[in-house]
């Protein structure tokens, strides 16, 4: 998993409330078990006007070309609502975004979030209000997401505390994951199982 120290990028705003995982990453493409590939179907009902995915919607933000090879999305409270697919932050991540900041998150992908290296940031209302208005107003605005120090750093210079659970900031800030943290202890595993009688192996 990719380590998250701190991030700057250009935002892209949604501004809209309780965006759920259906519409990030509808069903019908849920087959696969791998997390790469369903970057081309994020957002797929709003990102496009045709079933197939032919016909890109020009009115959607991820579409406008200021927005291209954004970073960071904002959007209001709840996000990832719904069901508690997986798919929805590996279609985020494998589109190329690194952290979302929303007021609030449903708890499911927020846990899911950080599992797959996905920084999920909540601030207040009116700051993420405040960020979507500088995105909006200036072309090719960034924020910086520093999670070392725990803050966002508006376009126009702004500061904004987050919290974050401490095991989860050090899983990110090593790019940690569960499979990662158990191989952490790999020497001490190895020892224990040497110690195991061959009749029991």
């Amino acid at each position: 998993m990719q380590a998250f120290t701190t991030h700057r990028g250009l935002a892209v705003a949604i501004d809209a409330a309780n965006i759920d995982t259906d519409q990030i990453i509808p069903k019908q493409f849920l087959s696969k078990v791998t997390k790469d590939g369903f970057g081309v179907h994020l957002f797929h009902d709003w990102r496009y006007l045709d079933e197939a995915g032919n016909e890109p919607n020009p009115d959607f933000s991820l579409n406008q070309p200021r927005y291209r090879g954004a970073t960071i999305l904002l959007a209001q409270e709840n996000f990832g609502c719904g069901s508690s697919r997986e798919h929805a932050p590996w279609a985020l991540a494998d589109f190329g975004l690194r952290a979302i900041i929303a007021p609030s998150f449903a708890d499911i992908f927020y846990g899911n979030a950080i599992n797959n290296g996905l920084l999920p940031v909540k601030l207040p209302v009116e700051a993420v209000r405040q960020l979507m208005d500088e995105v909006v107003a200036e072309e090719g605005a960034e924020i910086t997401v520093d999670l070392q120090n725990c803050k966002v750093i508006s376009p126009s210079g702004a500061e904004f505390g987050f919290t974050l659970a401490e095991s989860a900031r050090q899983n990110l800030l090593k790019g940690l994951d569960a499979i990662g943290l158990t191989l952490a202890h790999e020497s001490a595993i190895a020892e224990y199982e040497s110690r195991i009688p061959a009749w029991r192996r």
